[in-house]
């Protein structure tokens, strides 16, 4: 084929970085990214803590670690040659007492194990002389760890996409799609588009984009909201780099940390709900057609009923300013509810199993003429454009 046509659903950061990487791959291929928005990066890549991956707490052997590893220091390249605002600050990984001390050092070979350069092993006298501010008793940093600007690299992502031929179409979302002999037709409310290969980057909504292509959905997207406060400017001297948790290898999500914002400020968060809607940044949020989908799973029954405890938990500090201090309290004693003050939300594009077990890795299925990105939650905005070689490598003799 002289010319093939490849059609991209969705126009976040992980679509854009796969519309950069097939044009790199299949320069005379005709490359055309599909998105339901005004603008690009709207949903998932718009609206996170802006940080940059490196790979800790990945299980060794995951697609999961080696995309992370990979793709930060791909993402860190491209910004240094794109002009894109980053800064490589550190984290510092926070035990609050023994037993997070243990599970600290099970981090420690773990991101060993994964590649990961310079890693510190810290008492709490150590820790403080870097975070003065910190509670806990030892403490991991991580020097590779950073921040971006995520709209930022969308915007870089458009310009090269540009240059190498490739067209974005926005309030273009797709509400159907037909295979034919040669591929597919999308229909869109911006008109329809023909082409031989489909990707699916739709993110919040990629498993209902699979089903428009004849896929069974197996797995659901249930979206789960994460909320942030923001540090008031006169306390924010309370944090000077990235502070992060140990994770509780009993609950399915990290918790509360403070985040430095490569704008400027300190985002505390995320807590975990659901959320009434596929993209409900406000508790207010609601789509009676996203809340079915996700009711009528048992796969989500059999996560709240394994996980009842927990679930309470967040969702009671999603009501309580000072539920959700306490939690930050652990890290950084010195915080009180009287610095924080209301931040953003995002929205976790999280697939579930029917099973009630979370999808953890990245998970890509391949259809007829088409491959679905159907699980790609952090680290995907850092290994953007490492997924996006994967899938240039996985088409490799298709286009």
């Amino acid at each position: 084929m002289s010319s093939p046509r490849i059609i991209i659903i969705g126009g976040g950061i992980v679509g854009l970085g796969t519309a950069l990487k097939l044009g790199v791959a299949f320069p005379r291929a005709a490359i055309t990214v599909l998105e339901k928005e005004a603008q690009v990066g709207q949903h998932q890549t718009g609206n996170n803590s802006g940080v940059l991956h490196c790979g800790l707490y990945y299980r060794p052997g995951s697609v999961k670690a080696r995309m992370a590893v990979q793709g930060v220091q791909e993402m860190v390249a491209f910004c240094r040659a794109n002009g894109v605002p980053h800064e490589i600050c550190g984290k510092l990984v926070v035990a609050v007492d023994a037993p997070e001390v243990e599970r600290l050092r099970g981090l420690h070979e773990r991101g060993r194990q994964n590649g990961l350069q310079g890693l510190q092993w810290l008492n709490g006298d150590e820790m403080r002389a870097i975070e003065p501010h910190v509670g806990g008793v030892a403490g991991l940093r991580v020097p590779q760890e950073g921040i971006v600007d995520y709209p930022a690299v969308c915007s870089a992502l458009l310009s090269n996409i540009a240059e190498q031929g490739g067209k974005l179409l926005t309030q273009a979302k797709v509400t159907g799609l037909r295979a034919t002999s040669s591929g597919w037709v999308a229909m869109t409310t911006a008109g329809d588009f023909e082409g031989e290969f489909l990707v699916n980057c739709a993110g919040l909504h990629c498993d209902r984009v699979s089903e428009l292509a004849g896929e069974r959905r197996r797995v659901r997207i249930v979206p789960f909201r994460g909320e942030y406060y923001r540090i008031k400017p006169t306390r924010q001297h309370l944090v000077k780099h990235l502070i992060y948790p140990v994770p509780d290898p009993q609950f399915p999500f990290l918790g509360v940390h403070f985040t430095r914002l490569i704008k400027g400020g300190v985002e505390a968060g995320p807590n975990a709900v659901l959320a009434f809607k596929r993209e409900g940044y406000k508790k207010t949020d609601f789509s009676p057609a996203d809340l079915y989908d996700a009711l009528s799973f048992v796969g989500l029954w059999r996560f709240l009923g394994r996980h009842k405890r927990m679930c309470w938990e967040e969702m009671k500090r999603s009501f309580s300013k000072e539920l959700f201090c306490q939690s930050l309290q652990r890290l950084v004693p010195a915080i009180c509810a009287e610095d924080l003050e209301p931040g953003g939300a995002g929205v976790r594009a999280q697939a579930l199993d029917p099973d009630g077990t979370l999808v953890q890795d990245f998970s890509f299925v391949r259809g007829r003429k088409a491959l679905h990105v159907l699980n790609a939650p952090s680290p995907a905005a850092t290994a953007a454009l490492t997924i996006g070689g994967e899938i240039a490598a996985q088409l490799v003799g298709e286009v």
